[in-house]
């Protein structure tokens, strides 16, 4: 058995490829567009794993985008995708300079919790052991600056 790819329903293409590419770094590996079925697919990868990727190795996420109107929920029922990065202070920092929302913060300088356009919660994890906290933990932990903290697996 093997680990393919998780899939997530987008009510609107251009901001889920927004969220994920432009500002969360993830890179299109593969589109398919279905006329009769009137749906798009776009696949996803995280950079460093874009060339397994293309070797059916990598595991993905997969954007279902349906051509004809829906109203999904929330996605809390979804739990979340998780992602190795090498400065997780960095990380938020700049997604918040994206305009990201921050569930919750790195705190512990291990992991964080942001929001996707559509709700679903997407986990940066530290990928070295724990960063000394510092001063650009700040601006992180400020209330003002993040939303509300709310409880995510």
């Amino acid at each position: 058995m093997q680990f393919l790819h998780t899939m997530i329903r987008a009510s609107h293409l251009d901001n889920t490829l927004d969220f994920f590419c432009n500002k969360l770094g993830l890179v299109e590996v593969n589109r398919y567009d279905s006329d009769a079925g009137r749906f798009t697919l776009v696949f996803l990868a995280a950079p460093a794993d874009v060339e397994r990727a293309h070797k059916d190795q990598a595991p993905l996420v997969e954007i279902t985008y349906n051509w004809d109107p829906e109203t999904y929920d929330s996605g809390r029922n979804f739990g979340h995708l998780a992602y190795r990065v090498d400065d997780i202070y960095g990380t938020c920092e700049h997604l918040m300079a994206q305009g990201v929302v921050i569930n919750r913060p790195p705190h512990d300088s291990r992991l964080a919790f942001i929001r996707s356009p559509a709700g679903l919660s997407v986990d940066p994890l530290q990928a070295a052991d724990e960063l000394p906290a510092a001063d650009p933990l700040a601006p992180l932990a400020t209330p003002h600056r993040c939303s509300a903290p709310t409880t995510a697996k």
